[in-house]
């Protein structure tokens, strides 16, 4: 009985010292203007994301030269993955008239139009803000003729404590994002159908060379 006692009380410790379930948080997408006019197809490539955010953990702030995350606030999938998934639905409500897809997926049509982005930073910035700085390229597709090349730098004010908050905002930041990238995208115009197939930037913003 004694044994058993003990046995019962080890199994009793080791239960209050099991951590719990982590959170499991997605972006998603935000309304913003529709715009008409736009390509025909327009592919997203798989967005380059800095090294510091590239974890399984969300990064809650970056500030005096530490990175500060909590292993029980996680992201549902890879981040590249999700930003790139949420920016093609982003835009595909912005251009209605343009068929948005990601490169990653199955549709292997030779777009119109495509979107690179880098994203440089996407945190806290550890004054109660989120902070997006990202590249942005887009490019005529099977030209790979510049249309536009530029920086985009935004900022959003968390609303409450806590991931969800945080994750709300960083949604809200990449919706701002598809605005602008909606309206690079549209220097292009509309045009005929891309063909089903197998499969130098310019500074500034501007309409397309001639």
């Amino acid at each position: 009985m004694r044994q058993l006692a003990k046995l019962l009380v080890l199994a009793s410790a080791l239960a209050g010292c099991t951590s719990p379930d982590p959170n499991f948080y997605t972006l998603q997408t935000v309304p913003g203007p529709v715009l008409a006019g736009g390509p025909a197809s327009v592919e997203v490539r798989r967005p380059g994301l800095a090294g510091y955010l590239d974890r399984s953990d969300i990064v809650l702030k970056q500030a005096d030269y530490r990175l500060a995350t909590n292993s029980q606030q996680r992201w549902g999938e890879p981040l590249g993955d999700m930003i790139g998934r949420i920016l093609t639905q982003d835009l595909s409500q912005r251009l209605p008239g343009s068929s948005v897809f990601v490169q990653s997926g199955a549709i292997t049509a030779d777009p119109q139009a495509r979107v690179e982005v880098d994203i440089l930073n996407f945190d806290a910035d550890g004054t109660g803000g989120v902070v997006l700085n990202a590249q942005v390229a887009v490019e005529i597709g099977i030209t790979h003729r510049p249309v536009a090349a530029h920086h985009v730098a935004l900022r959003g004010e968390v609303s409450g404590p806590g991931a969800q908050a945080l994750v709300a905002t960083m949604s809200g930041l990449l919706g701002e994002l598809a605005d602008q990238v909606a309206s690079d995208v549209r220097l292009i115009g509309p045009g005929p159908v891309a063909p089903v197939a197998m499969g130098g930037r310019i500074d500034g913003r501007g309409a397309l060379p001639q």
